[in-house]
């Protein structure tokens, strides 16, 4: 059965083993996890996102995050992607956290501007835009990793017969070489009971930054420098990119019903 499965995989990605990823979770991978988070909204948060973004879907918002980049105004916001902990960091401490702001700040800063009724309409779109996109940033193992490699970046690999590096080949090489729009991967999650949702849902950011820092733990050891990555790797390891796509979503939803209950 193993091997059918893996006869599968070769065939999938037998016309773009060599492709190289163009995107950061890349641009499919943030709007699934937006896609998904949509789709577990409650009415009422769906009608005020709805208004707040002028119809816009979360899906279409969630790369806002890195559309602003290269915009120098918003370059105060680089650190706020990710967060470092090296290996054997098992607390966060806010003594030594980065000054300029890390992800875990930055979700809190979004969630505090969505509930201040003192707010403005501008400032409240823009921190949701960028909860949206950060909360599938915190999802992605690499954007909690070691700040000695720089989330894995300077870990070089090889992906099929292209130049890559670990967080890369996280962000967005595996789910390039899926070649799955968005929408077909939000669509074709696990199936999950109620309760299976509410275990996924349960938790803080806190919670889901440390789960994030031991699977990134797991990811560190997948590889060695250098070495070249395919449809082995795609086989062990997509199934987590995509279960970390739907935590994204699901969690997300979950964030944004309590803001707007």
């Amino acid at each position: 059965m193993i091997k059918n499965i893996l006869f599968s995989f070769v065939f999938l990605f037998s016309l773009i083993s060599g492709q190289a990823a163009d995107a950061e979770w890349g641009q499919t991978g943030h709007r699934a996890t937006g896609e998904i988070a949509q789709n577990h909204l409650s009415k009422k948060a769906k009608k005020a996102i709805g208004k707040l973004l002028n119809g816009q879907s979360l899906a279409i918002v969630s790369t806002y995050g890195d559309d602003i980049k290269s915009d120098p105004a918003y370059r105060k916001y680089g650190t706020w992607h990710y967060v470092n902990m090296e290996p054997g960091e098992t607390t966060y401490n806010p003594a030594t956290a980065n000054p300029e702001g890390d992800i875990l700040m930055a979700l809190k800063k979004c969630k505090a501007v969505l509930q201040d009724p003192k707010a403005s309409r501008e400032e409240k779109e823009f921190y949701l835009k960028m909860l949206v996109h950060f909360m599938g940033d915190l999802h992605q193992p690499f954007h909690v990793g070691r700040g000695e490699d720089k989330g894995g970046n300077d870990l070089q690999v090889r992906w099929f017969n292209e130049g890559t590096n670990m967080h890369r080949l996280w962000d967005s090489d595996m789910i390039n070489s899926y070649q799955m729009s968005y929408t077909e991967l939000a669509a074709n999650t696990r199936k999950l009971s109620n309760l299976q949702k509410q275990q996924i849902a349960a938790g803080t950011f806190e919670d889901w930054m440390y789960e994030s820092k031991e699977l990134a733990t797991r990811a560190y050891a997948s590889a060695e420098v250098g070495e070249k990555l395919g449809y082995r790797y795609m086989y062990d390891w997509f199934p987590v990119v995509q279960d970390q796509l739907q935590k994204g979503g699901i969690r997300l939803a979950k964030v944004l019903n309590e803001i707007y209950k």
